[in-house]
């Protein structure tokens, strides 16, 4: 066979590999399962921007599906972006903590340790797109309640696909290898 045939047949086995990968990849991280809406004990949005997903989680505050919103700041405790939500006045509770670690591994942690405090069994969970079906792994894995997982918008365009097929594919493996819920 000759160098350039070997070639090609290599380039074509690559191409259907990232074919096969991106189309594996749609229901996980384009389409991921998301829940029915229903009340709770507790709103949790997970952090990280865009920051939609903050405004997500106190909207379904308002409409009454929960008491509490927790939101992890893991944008930072002095990220000023984060005040409108971790200051603000409303209706219902809204507290704000920073994971540690900061992953989603240090949010399911926090959640594991309210829940036990203030008896939740059941929660909402608000992410965005691409990191729902991950978190809900990850959350599922160390939360014995009940989940309800929502998706607050994404961008959009190739490059924020590609990049998020990438960044999310690695979190499973993190999450795969080294995970802990120990809450203490």
């Amino acid at each position: 066979m000759s160098l350039f045939r070997r070639a090609g047949w290599l380039l074509v086995g690559a191409l259907v590999s990232v074919l096969a990968a991106a189309v594996a990849g749609l229901p996980v991280f384009v389409y991921p399962q998301v829940d029915p809406l229903r009340p709770a004990d507790a709103i949790v949005v997970l952090g990280g921007t865009p920051y939609e997903r903050f405004d997500l989680g106190i909207q379904l505050g308002e409409r009454g599906l929960a008491p509490e919103v927790l939101i992890s700041q893991s944008t930072g405790a002095d990220d000023p972006m984060m005040d409108k939500y971790c200051g603000g006045r409303f209706a219902f509770r809204v507290s704000c903590f920073v994971p540690d670690p900061w992953t989603t591994d240090g949010e399911a942690r926090e959640i594991v340790r309210r829940a036990e405090i203030y008896g939740w069994k059941h929660i909402i969970v608000v992410t965005f797109t691409p990191h729902v079906s991950r978190a809900r792994y990850i959350v599922g894995k160390c939360y014995d309640g009940e989940l309800t997982m929502v998706a607050s918008p994404s961008d959009s365009g190739f490059e924020f696909w590609s990049w998020m097929y990438v960044r999310q594919s690695g979190g499973y493996i993190r999450a795969f290898v080294n995970q802990h819920c120990e809450t203490a």
